[in-house]
Protein backbone atom coordinates (compact mmCIF):
# COMPACT_ATOMS: atom_id res chain seq x y z
CA UNK A 1 0.00 0.00 0.00
CA UNK A 2 1.48 3.59 -0.78
CA UNK A 3 1.69 6.27 1.64
CA UNK A 4 -0.87 7.74 -0.90
CA UNK A 5 -3.85 4.85 -0.80
CA UNK A 6 -2.72 4.76 2.78
CA UNK A 7 -4.04 8.16 3.54
CA UNK A 8 -7.27 8.30 0.93
CA UNK A 9 -8.12 5.31 3.51
CA UNK A 10 -7.42 7.05 6.02
CA UNK A 11 -10.11 9.67 4.89
CA UNK A 12 -12.87 7.52 4.08
CA UNK A 13 -12.55 5.67 7.38
CA UNK A 14 -12.53 9.14 9.01
CA UNK A 15 -15.62 9.93 6.62
CA UNK A 16 -17.54 6.77 6.89
CA UNK A 17 -17.14 6.93 10.96
CA UNK A 18 -18.06 11.36 10.65
CA UNK A 19 -21.64 10.36 9.02
CA UNK A 20 -22.32 7.69 11.47
CA UNK A 21 -21.82 10.04 14.55
CA UNK A 22 -24.18 12.72 12.60
CA UNK A 23 -26.43 10.41 11.64
CA UNK A 24 -26.83 9.19 15.24
CA UNK A 25 -26.80 13.01 16.27
CA UNK A 26 -30.22 13.71 14.20
CA UNK A 27 -31.65 10.34 15.35
CA UNK A 28 -31.24 11.61 18.93
CA UNK A 29 -32.48 15.04 17.36
CA UNK A 30 -35.79 13.10 15.73
CA UNK A 31 -36.35 11.03 18.96
CA UNK A 32 -36.28 13.94 20.95
CA UNK A 33 -38.47 16.01 18.55
CA UNK A 34 -41.08 12.83 19.09
CA UNK A 35 -41.04 13.71 22.79
CA UNK A 36 -41.80 17.27 22.53
CA UNK A 37 -44.63 17.58 20.12
CA UNK A 38 -46.67 15.94 22.74
CA UNK A 39 -46.36 18.81 24.21
CA UNK A 40 -45.65 21.55 21.86
CA UNK A 41 -47.00 23.09 18.24
CA UNK A 42 -44.04 22.21 15.84
CA UNK A 43 -43.37 25.87 14.62
CA UNK A 44 -42.46 26.34 18.05
CA UNK A 45 -40.20 23.89 18.62
CA UNK A 46 -38.91 24.86 15.57
CA UNK A 47 -38.54 28.19 16.80
CA UNK A 48 -36.88 27.45 20.12
CA UNK A 49 -34.70 24.99 18.23
CA UNK A 50 -32.98 27.35 16.18
CA UNK A 51 -33.22 30.22 18.87
CA UNK A 52 -30.68 28.06 20.79
CA UNK A 53 -28.49 27.08 17.75
CA UNK A 54 -28.00 30.02 16.09
CA UNK A 55 -25.83 31.73 18.64
CA UNK A 56 -23.74 28.48 18.80
CA UNK A 57 -23.32 28.74 14.50
CA UNK A 58 -22.35 32.17 14.56
CA UNK A 59 -19.95 31.16 17.17
CA UNK A 60 -18.30 28.71 15.21
CA UNK A 61 -18.71 30.97 12.10
CA UNK A 62 -16.68 34.15 13.78
CA UNK A 63 -14.17 31.47 15.24
CA UNK A 64 -13.62 29.90 11.26
CA UNK A 65 -14.04 32.48 9.20
CA UNK A 66 -14.88 36.24 10.86
CA UNK A 67 -17.11 38.99 10.62
CA UNK A 68 -17.46 38.27 6.60
CA UNK A 69 -18.80 34.77 7.70
CA UNK A 70 -21.74 36.48 8.04
CA UNK A 71 -21.69 38.08 4.99
CA UNK A 72 -23.37 36.85 1.15
CA UNK A 73 -24.31 37.73 -2.06
CA UNK A 74 -27.01 35.14 -1.88
CA UNK A 75 -29.52 36.10 0.50
CA UNK A 76 -32.45 35.72 -1.82
CA UNK A 77 -31.56 31.47 -2.20
CA UNK A 78 -31.05 31.62 1.67
CA UNK A 79 -34.42 33.04 2.04
CA UNK A 80 -36.34 30.56 0.16
CA UNK A 81 -33.67 27.57 1.59
CA UNK A 82 -34.81 28.75 4.79
CA UNK A 83 -38.82 28.73 4.14
CA UNK A 84 -38.20 25.52 2.67
CA UNK A 85 -36.42 24.17 6.15
CA UNK A 86 -39.19 25.91 8.15
CA UNK A 87 -41.90 23.94 5.82
CA UNK A 88 -39.49 20.50 6.21
CA UNK A 89 -39.12 20.50 9.33
CA UNK A 90 -42.71 21.60 10.81
CA UNK A 91 -44.16 18.65 7.88
CA UNK A 92 -41.25 15.86 9.54
CA UNK A 93 -42.92 17.31 13.01
CA UNK A 94 -46.08 16.87 12.41
CA UNK A 95 -45.72 13.57 10.78
CA UNK A 96 -44.41 12.59 14.18
CA UNK A 97 -46.94 12.87 16.10
CA UNK A 98 -49.07 10.00 14.79
CA UNK A 99 -46.48 7.78 13.19
CA UNK A 100 -43.64 5.38 14.30
CA UNK A 101 -39.88 6.93 15.05
CA UNK A 102 -39.19 4.21 12.13
CA UNK A 103 -42.06 4.46 9.82
CA UNK A 104 -40.77 7.75 9.59
CA UNK A 105 -37.31 8.29 8.95
CA UNK A 106 -38.01 5.18 6.29
CA UNK A 107 -40.49 7.36 4.43
CA UNK A 108 -37.63 11.01 4.75
CA UNK A 109 -35.24 8.16 2.64
CA UNK A 110 -37.42 9.23 -0.61
CA UNK A 111 -35.64 12.37 -0.57
CA UNK A 112 -32.94 11.08 -2.68
CA UNK A 113 -35.66 9.77 -5.34
CA UNK A 114 -37.68 13.64 -5.35
CA UNK A 115 -33.68 15.43 -5.77
CA UNK A 116 -33.18 12.89 -8.98
CA UNK A 117 -36.60 13.63 -10.99
CA UNK A 118 -36.37 17.44 -9.86
CA UNK A 119 -33.70 17.78 -11.12
CA UNK A 120 -34.51 17.50 -14.71
CA UNK A 121 -37.10 20.48 -14.34
CA UNK A 122 -35.01 22.61 -12.18
CA UNK A 123 -31.80 22.08 -13.25
CA UNK A 124 -32.00 20.62 -16.63
CA UNK A 125 -30.21 17.34 -16.27
CA UNK A 126 -30.04 14.49 -17.88
CA UNK A 127 -31.71 11.37 -16.12
CA UNK A 128 -30.85 8.36 -17.73
CA UNK A 129 -33.35 5.15 -18.09
CA UNK A 130 -31.75 3.64 -15.25
CA UNK A 131 -31.95 6.45 -12.59
CA UNK A 132 -35.79 6.66 -13.76
CA UNK A 133 -36.38 2.85 -12.97
CA UNK A 134 -34.41 3.50 -9.68
CA UNK A 135 -36.89 6.35 -8.40
CA UNK A 136 -39.79 4.41 -10.12
CA UNK A 137 -38.24 1.43 -7.56
CA UNK A 138 -38.11 3.80 -4.96
CA UNK A 139 -41.38 5.11 -4.67
CA UNK A 140 -42.93 1.40 -4.65
CA UNK A 141 -40.59 1.23 -1.71
CA UNK A 142 -42.59 4.53 -0.55
CA UNK A 143 -45.94 2.78 -1.67
CA UNK A 144 -45.27 -0.54 0.66
CA UNK A 145 -44.93 1.14 3.95
CA UNK A 146 -48.06 4.01 3.39
CA UNK A 147 -50.28 1.47 1.76
CA UNK A 148 -52.47 3.98 0.57
CA UNK A 149 -56.14 2.78 0.71
CA UNK A 150 -55.26 0.09 2.93
CA UNK A 151 -57.31 -0.40 6.40
CA UNK A 152 -53.65 0.62 8.24
CA UNK A 153 -53.31 3.49 6.15
CA UNK A 154 -52.40 6.74 8.29
CA UNK A 155 -52.63 10.84 6.70
CA UNK A 156 -49.64 11.37 8.57
CA UNK A 157 -47.57 9.50 5.92
CA UNK A 158 -48.15 12.11 3.53
CA UNK A 159 -46.58 15.10 5.69
CA UNK A 160 -43.48 12.95 6.47
CA UNK A 161 -43.05 12.51 2.27
CA UNK A 162 -43.77 16.61 2.23
CA UNK A 163 -40.59 17.01 4.32
CA UNK A 164 -38.67 14.61 1.74
CA UNK A 165 -40.18 16.52 -1.21
CA UNK A 166 -39.05 20.05 0.63
CA UNK A 167 -35.78 18.49 1.39
CA UNK A 168 -34.59 17.61 -2.24
CA UNK A 169 -35.85 20.91 -3.33
CA UNK A 170 -33.54 22.35 0.18
CA UNK A 171 -30.77 20.43 -1.42
CA UNK A 172 -31.24 21.51 -5.04
CA UNK A 173 -31.08 24.70 -4.15
CA UNK A 174 -27.70 24.94 -3.03
CA UNK A 175 -26.37 24.84 -6.61
CA UNK A 176 -27.55 28.15 -6.64
CA UNK A 177 -25.31 29.03 -4.13
CA UNK A 178 -21.93 29.21 -6.03
CA UNK A 179 -19.29 27.15 -4.95
CA UNK A 180 -17.24 30.03 -3.01
CA UNK A 181 -20.18 30.04 -0.10
CA UNK A 182 -18.90 28.69 3.06
CA UNK A 183 -20.49 25.76 4.57
CA UNK A 184 -20.45 27.16 8.05
CA UNK A 185 -22.37 30.49 6.06
CA UNK A 186 -24.88 28.46 4.66
CA UNK A 187 -25.02 26.60 8.15
CA UNK A 188 -25.93 30.19 9.57
CA UNK A 189 -28.52 31.35 7.50
CA UNK A 190 -29.68 27.94 7.61
CA UNK A 191 -30.62 28.42 11.56
CA UNK A 192 -31.71 32.19 11.16
CA UNK A 193 -33.96 31.94 8.64
CA UNK A 194 -36.27 29.53 9.63
CA UNK A 195 -36.29 31.16 12.70
CA UNK A 196 -37.50 34.56 11.35
CA UNK A 197 -40.40 32.59 9.82
CA UNK A 198 -41.62 30.66 12.54
CA UNK A 199 -41.30 33.78 15.12
CA UNK A 200 -44.39 35.31 14.42
CA UNK A 201 -46.26 32.08 14.03
CA UNK A 202 -44.64 30.51 17.46
CA UNK A 203 -46.03 33.07 19.24
CA UNK A 204 -49.94 32.48 17.97
CA UNK A 205 -49.75 28.43 19.12
CA UNK A 206 -47.33 29.51 22.45
CA UNK A 207 -47.56 27.13 25.36
CA UNK A 208 -45.53 27.99 28.12
CA UNK A 209 -42.66 25.81 28.14
CA UNK A 210 -41.89 23.68 30.88
CA UNK A 211 -38.57 23.91 33.09
CA UNK A 212 -38.57 20.17 32.43
CA UNK A 213 -38.65 20.71 29.00
CA UNK A 214 -35.53 23.42 28.70
CA UNK A 215 -32.79 20.23 28.10
CA UNK A 216 -34.83 18.70 25.88
CA UNK A 217 -34.61 22.02 23.62
CA UNK A 218 -31.20 22.30 24.19
CA UNK A 219 -30.43 18.80 23.34
CA UNK A 220 -32.32 18.97 20.44
CA UNK A 221 -30.46 22.40 19.09
CA UNK A 222 -26.99 20.63 20.31
CA UNK A 223 -27.82 17.39 18.16
CA UNK A 224 -29.10 18.86 15.43
CA UNK A 225 -26.37 21.31 14.27
CA UNK A 226 -23.74 18.76 15.10
CA UNK A 227 -25.78 16.29 13.18
CA UNK A 228 -25.98 18.53 10.16
CA UNK A 229 -22.27 19.69 10.57
CA UNK A 230 -20.98 16.13 10.83
CA UNK A 231 -22.72 14.59 7.70
CA UNK A 232 -21.89 18.06 5.43
CA UNK A 233 -18.30 17.19 6.89
CA UNK A 234 -18.41 13.41 5.84
CA UNK A 235 -18.93 14.71 2.19
CA UNK A 236 -15.97 16.54 1.92
CA UNK A 237 -13.80 13.55 2.78
CA UNK A 238 -15.00 10.98 0.93
CA UNK A 239 -16.95 10.78 -1.93
CA UNK A 240 -20.64 10.46 -2.11
CA UNK A 241 -20.77 7.41 -3.52
CA UNK A 242 -18.75 6.12 -0.19
CA UNK A 243 -20.40 8.12 2.13
CA UNK A 244 -23.85 8.42 1.32
CA UNK A 245 -24.99 4.37 1.99
CA UNK A 246 -24.09 4.97 5.57
CA UNK A 247 -26.65 7.71 6.00
CA UNK A 248 -29.44 4.77 6.40
CA UNK A 249 -27.60 3.47 9.56
CA UNK A 250 -30.22 6.22 11.04
CA UNK A 251 -33.14 3.45 10.27
CA UNK A 252 -30.89 1.03 12.74
CA UNK A 253 -31.22 3.84 15.54
CA UNK A 254 -34.48 5.17 14.69
CA UNK A 255 -35.95 1.53 15.86
CA UNK A 256 -33.78 1.31 18.68
CA UNK A 257 -35.08 4.58 20.06
CA UNK A 258 -38.46 3.88 19.41
CA UNK A 259 -38.27 0.61 20.65
CA UNK A 260 -36.65 1.87 24.22
CA UNK A 261 -38.75 4.94 24.65
CA UNK A 262 -42.33 3.60 22.87
CA UNK A 263 -42.36 0.08 22.74
CA UNK A 264 -42.75 -0.18 19.11
CA UNK A 265 -41.33 -2.07 16.76
CA UNK A 266 -41.16 -1.61 13.12
CA UNK A 267 -43.75 -3.42 10.81
CA UNK A 268 -42.64 -5.95 8.05
CA UNK A 269 -44.16 -3.49 5.87
CA UNK A 270 -41.87 -0.33 6.64
CA UNK A 271 -39.13 -2.78 6.98
CA UNK A 272 -39.70 -4.22 3.29
CA UNK A 273 -40.42 -0.63 1.64
CA UNK A 274 -37.51 0.43 3.78
CA UNK A 275 -35.15 -2.02 1.99
CA UNK A 276 -36.56 -0.81 -1.19
CA UNK A 277 -36.49 2.74 -1.05
CA UNK A 278 -32.94 2.16 0.23
CA UNK A 279 -31.96 0.20 -2.91
CA UNK A 280 -33.22 2.53 -4.77
CA UNK A 281 -31.19 5.51 -3.08
CA UNK A 282 -28.00 3.94 -2.99
CA UNK A 283 -27.77 3.22 -6.74
CA UNK A 284 -29.29 6.46 -7.56
CA UNK A 285 -26.33 8.11 -5.50
CA UNK A 286 -23.55 5.54 -7.08
CA UNK A 287 -24.59 5.83 -10.30
CA UNK A 288 -25.28 9.88 -9.58
CA UNK A 289 -21.20 9.98 -8.88
CA UNK A 290 -20.03 7.73 -12.31
CA UNK A 291 -21.67 10.91 -14.19
CA UNK A 292 -20.08 13.30 -12.46
CA UNK A 293 -16.69 11.67 -12.24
Amino acid sequence: MTARTAIEAGRTRQAILTICAGVAFLSMNDAIAKLLVERYDPVQIVFLRNLIALPMVGAVVMYKIGVSGFVSNHLRVHAIRGLLMLGGAYMFFKGLEALALAEATALVFSAPIFITALSVPLLGETVGWRRWGAVLVGFIGVFIIVRPGGATFQPASLYVIGTAGLYALFMISARFLGPRESMWTMMFFVMLFPMLYAAPLAFVVWVQVQVSDLPFLVALAVFGTLGITLIGQAFRFAPAAVVAPFDYTALIWASLFGWLIWGDTPEMWTLAGAAVIVVSGIFIVIRESRQTA
